[in-house]
């Protein structure tokens, strides 16, 4: 295990559970100082917990990112605590509902949370970065903002729009030393989908679409964002990385013709 972020100032909105706490656990196990916004307040509770219990030092706040003086307010008492190095932006909900059905509740509150949220955290962080010339941008887009899915029409908006979100903060704060990329996860288990996908449908969605023939794990996932934090991603800035199992690379061979594949 490297020691990449000892003392290092990390933040993860949504990090109470799912891959945002995965992500959390690995930045403090490098020896990270963490922050984490959830709007969960049990998981939040839980999880400082859990952190605390493994040796990791973590500030947690109750925060709903899609209200901007929350968040205004929450950025700077992580400020004060100790200059924030790198943000992951991950707080996000999933909201299944066919397109004619979606209500505006629903668009909105999707959108805010996922897109609007992000820009407020990001805002308010990047503009204590901009001061020092440095620090360290990660939006959690998701596949989905690359490619539709039947009944996500305002989540696949709002993570579309994330990416190129990304790519327009990149562009305009690399020369005070800030660094913005995103990640696109495929099928991921987490809590979120425990609840509501049966084994059976995980076993058959990798089946029929993830060429390594299985779902994605947070700790498939998380490793990335340590890379894209650290010294060794400093000429990374603005891209999109993808990790689905292959899923996006096109479509999926059936059993009958891999059959026909000779290796001789």
């Amino acid at each position: 295990m490297t020691h990449r972020y000892v003392d290092k100032h990390i933040l993860v909105t949504g990090g109470a559970s799912g891959l945002g706490f995965e992500i959390a656990r690995q930045f403090g196990s490098e020896g990270a100082l963490l922050t984490i916004f959830d709007y969960n307040e049990l998981a939040l509770q839980k999880a400082t917990d859990t952190l605390t219990q493994s040796g990791y030092h973590v500030n947690p706040f109750h925060t709903d990112v899609s209200v901007q003086p929350d968040v205004i307010e929450a950025v700077a008492a992580a400020e004060k605590i100790a200059p924030i190095e790198v943000l992951v932006n991950n707080a996000g909900i999933c909201l299944v509902t066919p397109f004619l059905n979606i209500t505006k509740q629903e668009w909105h509150k999707t959108l805010d949370i996922n897109l609007t949220g992000a820009f407020y955290v990001a805002q308010s962080v990047c503009r204590h970065m901009a001061e020092r010339k440095r620090g360290v941008v990660l939006n959690m887009s998701s596949k989905n903002g690359l490619d539709g899915e039947f009944g996500h029409a305002h989540y696949n908006a709002s993570k579309a729009g994330l990416i190129l979100f990304t790519k327009t903060v990149a562009i305009e704060l690399a020369h005070l030393g800030i660094r913005a990329n995103a990640v696109c996860p495929g099928y991921v288990r987490s809590p979120i989908n425990y609840e509501v996908d049966s084994d059976e449908f995980v076993e058959q969605f990798a089946e029929r679409y993830i060429p390594i023939n299985r779902v994605g794990k947070v700790t498939d996932v998380a490793p990335i964002f340590l890379f894209l934090a650290s010294d060794e991603a400093a000429y990374i800035t603005g891209q999109t990385f993808v990790i689905d199992g292959g899923q996006l690379a096109g479509m999926k061979a059936g059993d009958s013709l891999l059959q026909e594949i000779r290796l001789d």
